[in-house]
């Protein structure tokens, strides 16, 4: 019965203080996404169309629509082709404590994938490192490059030797919906 009381009061406490912090941090953060590095992936907010040559040489669609969301904190995008065999959507933060760019990838074929990345130049960056089938290890890398108001190109590149030679496995042109 001891153990039980205690637990409650342990319990009551934590409900009574955690108020006051939540409280206490939204009004010492009222923008907590507001660092310039923070908007460094603003150009990709809006909707695009998305085009690219598959590997039979035939031009492939989609559309790609980019906000802000959870106080400007978080950029989500959702991804899909035009003949909707294909779905994604990517939440993506500046975590200002590491001063990198954090990204999850999620689709309909079941993939997750975890980036970190920044900026490289002009360029925008996410890469993440894998292992392929027999153990060795391979860079796979989302460049953001040729940035403009109202396109990009957007590369997927693969390395395995450290990212010394990089092979181009997709790449598409973003041009922005008006």
């Amino acid at each position: 019965m001891e153990i039980i009381y205690k637990a409650a009061l342990a319990l009551m406490i934590i409900l009574a203080v955690t108020p006051s912090i939540a409280v206490t941090h939204a009004q010492t953060n009222d923008k907590p996404c507001s660092a310039p590095d923070a908007s460094q992936f603003d150009f990709w907010l809006g909707n695009w169309k998305a085009e690219w040559k598959d590997s039979e040489g035939k031009t492939q669609h989609a559309r790609n629509s980019i906000v802000k969301n959870f106080n400007d904190c978080v950029i989500e995008e959702n991804f899909v082709t035009d003949d909707y065999t294909f779905m994604g959507k990517s939440l993506t933060v500046y975590n200002l404590r590491q001063k990198i760019w954090q990204q999850t990838w999620v689709d309909n074929t079941g993939t997750c994938m975890d980036f970190t990345g920044g900026k490289d130049g002009e360029n925008m960056f996410m890469q993440r490192i894998v292992k392929n089938n027999v153990g060795k290890e391979i860079i796979q890398k989302m460049t953001f490059t040729d940035i403009k108001e109202n396109s990009f190109i957007w590369n997927w590149e693969s390395s395995s030797d450290n990212g010394s030679t990089w092979v181009l496995n997709w790449q598409i042109l973003y041009k922005r919906i008006k």
